[in-house]
C-alpha cells in the first residue's frame, strides 16, 4: 500500500468511529506496524488534519474535518451500488427514487475507470419473496422521524381489529417480506411495532414528542435485549441421559 493511500485509509478508519481508535487496531486493520501508525498520525497532524489523542489512549477525528466525499475505493463503490439497488428494490417510491438519484450523482463524478463498477457491477440484490404492499405513505413516517412529530394512526391488527393510536416513530425497519414502524405508543405506554401494510390511515401531527429519536432507539434496543435474554432463560433445554455402561470406567 502506497503511503498516500495509507494516510487516506487511516483518516477513513477514524471517520468510521465516534470513539477513540487505538493505534494497534489501526495497525491490525491495515496490516502495518504500530510504529508506522504513530508516524503516519504525526504526518497527518502536520498536514493540519484535526486528529486528537495520543499513543495508548487512541485517536479521534474532529467532526469539522471535511474530506472529499467521493474518493471511493472499488470496494466502497460496490458497497454503495449494492446498498442503493437493495433500497430501490425494497423501499417506498420516494426512497427508491432517492436511491436511483444517488447512483446517478455518483456515476456523474466518478472517473471513467470506475464507472463500470456502477453500470456493470458484479454485485446485485435478489428477491425471492414478494414484499407486502404498503397501505400508507412511508415517506410520511420518515418525515415524522426526522422532525420528531407524532403520528395519528388507524391500524388493523393481526386479530383483524381496527384500533386508533398516537405513536412516536423512531425507526422504519425493512425485512424480506414487510416493512415495520417501530414506535412508542401513547395508548399502550410501551414500545410497539406496526406493519406498514396494515395501516388504514396516517396523519402527521403538529405536536412533537418529547423524547429524542436516538434516546427512543436506545431504550427500545435495551428492552429488546432484555426480552431476548428472558426468552433464552425460559427455554427448557433437553437433558441427555447417558447410560453408565457407555462411559469409560
Amino acid at each position: 500500500m502506497r503511503r498516500t493511500e495509507r494516510l487516506l485509509q487511516i483518516i477513513q478508519i477514524l471517520r468510521r468511529h465516534r470513539h477513540p481508535v487505538k493505534g494497534r487496531d489501526i495497525a491490525e486493520e491495515l496490516n502495518i506496524s504500530l510504529r508506522t501508525v504513530y508516524r503516519d498520525i504525526v504526518e497527518l497532524q502536520a498536514q493540519k488534519v484535526p486528529i486528537e489523542g495520543e499513543a495508548g489512549i487512541g485517536y479521534v477525528l474532529s467532526g469539522e474535518y471535511d474530506m472529499p466525499p467521493l474518493m471511493l475505493t472499488a470496494d466502497e463503490l460496490e458497497a454503495a451500488v449494492l446498498g442503493a439497488r437493495w433500497v430501490a428494490m425494497r423501499s417506498d417510491p420516494d426512497l427508491k427514487r432517492g436511491a436511483e438519484d444517488l447512483l446517478a450523482k455518483i456515476s456523474s463524478v466518478m472517473p471513467e475507470k470506475l464507472k463500470p463498477l456502477i453500470f456493470e457491477s458484479g454485485v446485485e440484490p435478489v428477491q425471492f419473496v414478494n414484499l407486502k404492499e404498503d397501505s400508507c405513505d412511508v415517506s410520511i413516517i420518515r418525515q415524522a422521524i426526522r422532525e420528531r412529530r407524532k403520528l395519528i394512526m388507524r391500524y388493523t391488527n393481526e386479530k383483524d381489529e381496527t384500533v386508533d393510536r398516537v405513536i412516536w416513530p423512531f425507526l422504519v425497519s425493512y425485512s424480506e417480506t414487510a416493512r415495520f414502524i417501530c414506535a412508542w405508543c401513547e395508548v399502550r405506554e410501551d414500545f410497539r411495532t406496526f406493519r406498514t401494510d396494515r395501516v388504514d390511515s396516517l396523519t402527521l401531527s403538529n405536536d412533537k414528542f418529547p423524547e429524542r429519536v436516538p434516546v427512543l432507539r436506545k431504550r427500545w434496543k435495551e428492552q429488546q435485549r432484555r426480552r431476548w435474554e428472558e426468552c433464552e432463560k425460559s427455554i427448557v433445554r433437553p437433558t441427555i441421559n447417558i447410560q453408565s455402561h457407555s462411559l469409560e470406567q
